[in-house]
């Protein structure tokens, strides 16, 4: 019986202490100490408006837009619930018809260069909101033109939306696609 009474003890006080205090600590830390991540990294249009958030990608299609990596997830695009790979290998027919088909959309633009496996081949996860900063620089004339905005207007935002490795030595260089577009947004609406 004592045995009894001591798991139920101890179940109670180690269920309010890792399921209400510590949660409620952790909570009110990030809340406090790191307060644009806790809330989702949200970025916003230049009125305040809430367009999504830097962690994921999302489906810009326009040509007044850069595009991101394709999304993985089926259904609706860059769908945090289906977070996934689409698990094709590299001689699966069905990966060789999406690739092919990006790569004819993106030569309908102009494109004439090497074109970065990143504009053709979604991320593990399906839902990476970045591209390399040579899938961007591809992208420039095609967004210049249509927002009708100088070359080297689109190049200074692409060069201030790129991003080095993570503390100096984690990944490669990377352009959030979002926050680039948002600029793009501003910089076309201001006179």
């Amino acid at each position: 019986m004592n045995d009894l009474k001591s798991a139920g003890i101890l179940f109670i006080f180690l269920t309010l202490l890792l399921g209400g205090l510590y949660p409620g600590v952790v909570t009110v830390a990030a809340n406090l100490l790191f307060q644009h991540q806790a809330h989702g990294s949200m970025i916003t249009d230049g009125n305040g408006r809430v367009v999504g958030s830097t962690l994921i990608g999302q489906p810009f299609t326009q040509a007044k837009y850069f595009w991101p990596r394709p999304s993985a997830t089926p259904g609706l695009a860059y769908n945090p619930l289906l977070s996934a790979g689409s698990n094709l290998g590299p001689a699966n027919p069905e990966l060789i018809r999406r690739a092919t088909e990006r790569i004819a959309r993106l030569r309908e633009t102009g494109i004439t260069e090497e074109i970065p496996a990143d504009l053709v081949s979604a991320s593990a996860s399906g839902l990476d909101p970045h591209i390399s900063p040579a899938a961007a620089w591809l992208q420039v004339p095609r967004v210049a033109q249509a927002r009708g905005l100088t070359l080297t207007k689109v190049h200074g935002l692409v060069t201030a939306a790129t991003r080095g490795p993570q503390a100096g030595t984690l990944g490669a260089p990377r352009v959030n696609v979002l926050t680039l577009n948002v600029a793009l947004d501003r910089e076309s609406a201001s006179p």
